[in-house]
């Protein structure tokens, strides 16, 4: 036998965690994990249930989703005994986590929409707090995730939706091991190795087992190292990185009063680790105060706001330094965050210095954020100077070396001079072989001719101020940006951000991508935010992005009384005023908040993907996140860590079609970059942080492509596909050829005709891919189930928010006026269009039947439009009418519905589904209707509205 089992694989698994301490128990049905729930609860709470008593605390458990659950795990629950007596009934040991009850079993069959069997299942307590899927050697991993998602579409919520108390899912195919925390919305791209120390990973199921399976250590994990984040209402665990972070800095205070910083690469959820190592020294009776420390008050807010999504109510952020007084003086605040500015001014002004002298000699711990930040080494003298019993920890994602540092009174300042040893490491090539951040796609473009136009300048030979200051060159960044975004952005799918060397250059960069949206030539959200302080220097030729400041900052908020006198205020005041008529807003920067609002909104704006190019000198270069944005265009000289923070803007984690992220550099950055990722990773890591070249891609393409030819040589033998088995390499082959051709579409020098194959060839392949899909969701209606059902299709690689009706019309309009030679390629082409783009499947045989049976009737292109229009409202009437005629339902009710989900995004509940009902079923019947209405009324409104427009 060539692969192992998954039995086999199960049984091994079995027997190791029985090794390590579990006890096996049998457990095939809901009621025999009810029975033994009670059982385990009275253990562990040294407690006998009556029977009315156990019901009591079941319905207790029954209530809430998934967070809501969570939450439940974590509280006592006051029992009302039979006698009158009460009882806090405890469901988890958070305190001292070994002290639990470890069970195991497999097979457990739940019986919800579908009756499914669950691999193997770890009980503390009696509740199923972990979950494992198994599949046997040679499947790909995603198949056992994908698997567990069926299973939460179809049965963890049924019944007493016991588990919905699962906190942590293991998926493993015996030689690869991933985890992630359990919530409504998944995404396998967030799911994690676990590794050691030193960041090597740990994927065999075996030594995974025997280190993460461990009781203490997962009970360790479900207590401590599970983050309920608050707004998004969804659990977060801990990836290893930052698990031994976090106990590299509690060992650290709880054995010795030496300071430590740790060295995170930009991305890797820094927030996050500060917050659960905060978390738990507020824990520690020894430490009278943690205090977070953030640079800039915009980010002190943002941090407030993560912070609080993490633990609601925890924390308060300052307002001015006397706030911050006042929550020093708190007993009941043992955290605090706050910003560099106010904690210095707590320290250095008499006033408040004297007040908070009662602190000077408590246990105080210090954790700052972005500990490179140049006005630390100040802090830090003042810190030390003041506080007799303090502890300093420093998160960073590109720590100051001396290499970096920039000289400061002839004095080189590194983070190791401040927080001396690094507790921990985890740099940017850990993070991408570990696919927690992108790699980088960084494109150098020669843009200028010489005078006698015969060859290229290079870039890298390009320094004078002069030349990048022209007319000329300004001009001709622009024409190329604005002819290469489309691609870049996926067809703004994503967003993209343009940073220039100085606010006057800013200025002419805007003012020119303005002028040009006027005149039509492009229809872009074009926004921009700067310092309005003087900006005479390009200050970032030496690698440093300085922290721009504005008046009033530091101070409460008053309107600056030197505004008037600033450089550049006219001109934020007119770009201000566009970004209002853009958006119907009232922004200003008439003092220190208003700027401040202004920004925020900027950010939420990029973030939502509103702005396609947001134009900056500095600000948006270090500490802004979005996942939406993919692109970094760079007219500035950057170097070292101001490089690195800059770059990093772009590859945050997003989905399947955001392969990178991607740089296009306007100067001599090669070497710097080189220099770069060897100083913040290793002399040998350009490779693993960079994409390979155009040339190395196509290569890769052209490989794949042969394997889709071993499997279906033409498009035709897609049909001839004999068993599921045969359809699911088709479709792995194929997908495989998504992923890569998403890739090149983001080069410029792209074209089908530098590969094998033919782009009708891929439009053709691409239809039968998605035919497959359609049988796949055809027979998940049918409840049956398919080796297919557990690949990810992951449509989005070709999916194009360009192709969409309002773009089919406009193609339409031009078959109608073309000449009739033309007409039936140009149909033909239509016909192929629609086939191949998921999101119009849906509407092909509405809009084929327009095509036919419509359009000849028209007279003129310009009467596409409406004709098209009103023929959709009479088929959309008729479909209504007849989903309420089939399914017997009160056409106001499932109107009602409709307009609540296009609302709210919230589908209708089974009562709300069952009450549109003209006839009530029974209780036996009542959630398959439910479920078939559910289902019909989300495809009425993928067809008949999704993708219309008004």
């Amino acid at each position: 036998m060539t692969t192992q089992p998954e039995q086999v694989l199960e049984n091994k698994l079995m027997t190791q965690l029985i090794g390590l301490g579990y006890k096996t128990v049998n457990i095939k049905s809901e009621e025999a994990l009810i029975s033994n729930l009670k059982s385990q609860l009275e253990k562990h709470n040294k407690i006998a249930f009556s029977v009315s008593e156990f019901e009591r605390i079941l319905i207790h458990l029954s209530k809430g989703n998934i967070f809501d659950k969570a939450k439940t795990l974590r509280d006592k629950f006051v029992l009302q005994k039979d006698n009158g007596d009460k009882a806090y009934i405890e469901f988890i040991n958070q305190d001292f986590w070994c002290q639990n009850e470890f069970q195991v079993t497999n097979q457990v069959t739940i019986n919800g929409k579908r009756e499914n069997r669950y691999d193997v299942t770890i009980l503390v307590n009696g509740l199923p707090l972990l979950q494992i899927e198994l599949k046997r050697r040679g499947i790909e991993l995603k198949e056992a995730f994908n698997q567990i998602q069926r299973y939460q579409r179809e049965s963890f919520a049924s019944n007493n939706a016991l588990f919905n108390y699962v906190q942590i899912f293991v998926v493993s195919n015996g030689v690869d091991t991933k985890y992630y925390a359990n919530s409504q919305k998944q995404n396998f791209k967030f799911t994690s190795f676990w590794g050691d120390d030193k960041n090597k990973k740990i994927t065999q199921l075996v030594p995974f087992t025997n280190i993460f399976l461990e009781p203490c250590h997962i009970a360790k994990m479900i207590t401590k190292y599970i983050v309920l984040h608050e707004s998004d209402k969804k659990l977060m665990v801990l990836r290893p990185y930052q698990y031994f972070a976090v106990e590299a800095i509690i060992d650290r205070v709880k054995n010795s009063d030496k300071n430590g910083y740790i060295w995170h690469t930009t991305g890797s959820g820094k927030t996050l680790t500060s917050f659960k190592a905060s978390q738990i020294l507020t824990n520690n009776p020894k430490i009278k105060k943690v205090v977070f420390v953030v640079d800039r008050q915009d980010l002190d807010d943002q941090t407030v706001r993560e912070f609080q999504a993490f633990d609601k109510g925890s924390i308060d952020g300052t307002e001015n330094t006397k706030m911050l007084v006042e929550q020093f003086l708190d007993n009941s605040r043992p955290l605090i965050v706050t910003t560099i500015q106010k904690l210095n001014g707590a320290i250095k002004k008499a006033k408040f210095r004297s007040q908070i002298e009662v602190l000077k000699n408590e246990k105080i711990v210090f954790i700052f954020d972005e500990c490179h930040r140049s006005q630390f080494g100040d802090t830090h003298r003042r810190i030390v100077n003041f506080f007799t019993n303090h502890q300093l920890f420093g998160f960073t994602g590109t720590p100051i070396f001396v290499k970096n540092a920039i000289s400061k009174k002839s004095i080189k300042q590194t983070t190791a001079n401040l927080f001396h040893e690094c507790l921990h490491r985890y740099v940017i090539t850990d993070a991408i072989r570990d696919e927690n951040v992108l790699k980088f796609s960084i494109e150098y473009y020669n843009v200028f001719k010489s005078k006698e136009d015969t060859e290229d300048i290079k870039v890298e030979d390009i320094d004078k101020q002069e030349v990048y200051e022209s007319d000329k060159y300004i001009a001709s960044i622009t024409d190329y940006i604005l002819k290469n975004h489309n691609r870049k952005t996926h067809h703004r799918a994503f967003t993209a951000m343009f940073c220039v060397s100085s606010v006057d250059i800013l200025i002419k960069y805007y003012e020119l991508l303005k002028s040009k949206k006027e005149v039509g030539e492009h229809n872009l959200n074009i926004a921009t935010i700067f310092s309005y302080a003087p900006n005479p220097d390009d200050a970032s030729a030496n690698g440093e992005i300085p922290e721009e400041d504005y008046p009033g900052m530091n101070m409460a908020a008053e309107p600056s009384a030197s505004y008037g006198k600033i450089p550049h205020k006219d001109k934020l005041d007119e770009y201000i005023e566009d970004y209002n008529k853009q958006f119907g807003d009232k922004h200003s920067a008439k003092d220190a908040n208003a700027f401040l609002n202004y920004k925020k909104n900027i950010s939420k704006r990029v973030k939502n993907k509103e702005i396609d190019i947001l134009l900056v000198v500095n600000m948006f270069l270090t500490g802004f996140d979005s996942k939406s944005l993919n692109t970094l265009y760079v007219d500035k000289n950057l170097n070292y860590h101001g490089l690195i923070q800059a770059y990093s803007r772009t590859n945050r984690i997003l989905n399947e079609k955001k392969s990178q992220g991607n740089i296009l550099a306007f100067r001599n950055l090669k070497q710097n970059t080189d220099d770069a990722i060897a100083l913040f990773s290793d002399k040998n890591a350009k490779e693993t942080i960079t994409i390979a070249p155009y040339e190395e891609q196509v290569k890769k393409f052209n490989l794949a492509y042969k394997e889709l030819m071993s499997i279906a040589p033409t498009i035709d033998s897609v049909n001839d596909l004999e068993t599921e088995e045969d359809e699911l390499e088709f479709a792995k082959a194929f997908r495989e050829i998504m992923r890569l051709k998403n890739i090149l579409s983001s080069f410029v020098e792209f074209t089908f005709e530098d590969t094998y194959m033919q782009e009708q060839e891929f439009a053709d392949y691409t239809s039968k891919y998605l035919d497959l899909y359609d049988k796949i969701k055809t027979n998940q209606q049918k409840e049956s189930v398919s080796i297919l059902d557990e690949i990810d299709f992951e449509l989005e690689l070709i999916h194009r928010d360009e192709i969409n009706v309002a773009y089919i019309m406009k193609l339409l309009a031009k078959l109608k006026d073309a000449k009739p030679i033309d007409q039936a390629k140009q149909k033909k082409q239509i016909i192929d269009l629609i086939a191949g783009e998921a999101e119009l499947r849906s509407k092909r045989e509405l809009i084929e039947k327009f095509i036919q049976n419509n359009l000849p009737r028209i007279s003129d292109g310009e009467e596409v439009e409406g004709v098209f229009k009103n023929y959709w409202q009479v088929e959309t009437r008729k479909a209504l009418h007849e989903l309420t005629i089939t399914e017997e339902l009160k056409q106001d009710k499932v109107e009602g519905i409709i307009n609540d989900y296009l609302f709210t995004g919230r589908m209708a509940t089974e009562d709300e589904v069952i009450d549109a009902l003209e006839k009530q079923p029974s209780v036996l019947h009542r959630e398959t209707i439910s479920n078939r209405i559910t289902e019909k009324i989300k495809d009425f409104i993928k067809t008949f509205i999704n993708g219309v427009g008004e």
